[in-house]
């Protein structure tokens, strides 16, 4: 008899890399265009962010695990929304990441806040020559990766001191899930977060320290950023029949906000789970 309690690794890893394969084979069945070089450059603006911010409990988190002087690994950087903080605070930072749109968000953050000791590495992780640092992160890229448990343990065999990931118990395109019924007839078929983090790491054998905190849901400037966005994420093109869809049922799905524009009200749960490599 199976023991519920038992979490086996390769079953783990097996079943987180189905349900990215199934939302991803959803997307390109529905999709109304090929799908983008660089998926991030239309919305790589929206991830520019103070280095110097307050008032973020994840990101205070991650200040709390920095020693002065030593080398961090921000896997799938994007635009510095953490590199940047940290660099403020460590020896230097490699910010790796696919999206050229993203970079340069990341190099106009250093230019903009006189940052000089990130080191901006244009590529996708596993890499064939990576890296070695002190400290690795990825923040909010594990959701969609389908051969994660190879991901991971580069990431571990990169990694001297400490390991750290920042997920939020649902990945951030959920939000737009409750318009797919609507626009595409059918549900979304969702990806795996922190709680499926969690059990696969209890798989893998590796116990974490997890720090959680909430943060208010995500607020656009303009209905039509909002939108944007959503449209992003249905894998729709401005004008077409679904996207007009879409448009006649806006009005009753968005929340106007202070400041603009949500499609939550909800707040978000945010974890930083942190493990010593192996």
């Amino acid at each position: 008899m199976d023991d519920v309690l038992h979490f086996d690794k390769a079953a783990a890893v097996a079943a987180w890399a189905a349900r990215v394969r199934a939302n991803r084979e959803q997307a390109e069945r529905l999709r109304e265009a090929p799908e983008r070089p660089d998926f991030y450059a239309p919305v790589a603006s929206a991830f520019r962010a103070d280095p110097r911010r307050t008032g973020e409990a994840a990101l205070d988190a991650l200040r709390g695990l920095v020693i002065p002087g030593e080398t961090w690994l921000d896997i799938g950087a994007g635009g510095g929304r953490y590199a940047l903080p940290i660099a403020l605070l460590a020896g230097e930072v490699l910010a790796v990441d696919p999206s050229d749109a993203m970079l340069g968000i990341l190099r106009e953050g250093m230019a903009e806040h006189g940052i000089s000791n990130v080191t901006a590495l244009p590529g996708r992780w596993p890499m064939e020559a990576p890296p070695e640092a002190d400290v690795s992160l990825i923040a909010h890229v594990a959701y969609d990766i389908e051969a994660f448990g190879t991901f991971l343990d580069a990431m571990e065999a990169a990694t001297r001191r400490l390991c750290v990931a920042v997920l939020q118990a649902q990945s951030p395109a959920a939000v737009a899930a409750r318009f797919w019924p609507v626009v595409h007839g059918e549900p979304r078929s969702t990806l795996p977060a922190l709680p499926e983090f969690l059990a696969l790491q209890l798989a893998r054998g590796r116990l974490c320290e997890v720090r959680l905190s909430s943060r208010p849901p995500m607020v656009y400037p303009s209905r039509d950023v909002s939108l944007g966005f959503v449209r992003q994420q249905l894998f729709i093109e401005p004008g077409g029949p679904k996207d007009q869809i879409l448009e006649s049922s806006a009005p009753g799905m968005f929340f106007e906000v202070e400041g603009g524009f949500a499609l939550t009200t909800e707040p978000v749960t945010v974890g930083v789970v942190s493990w010593a490599p192996r």
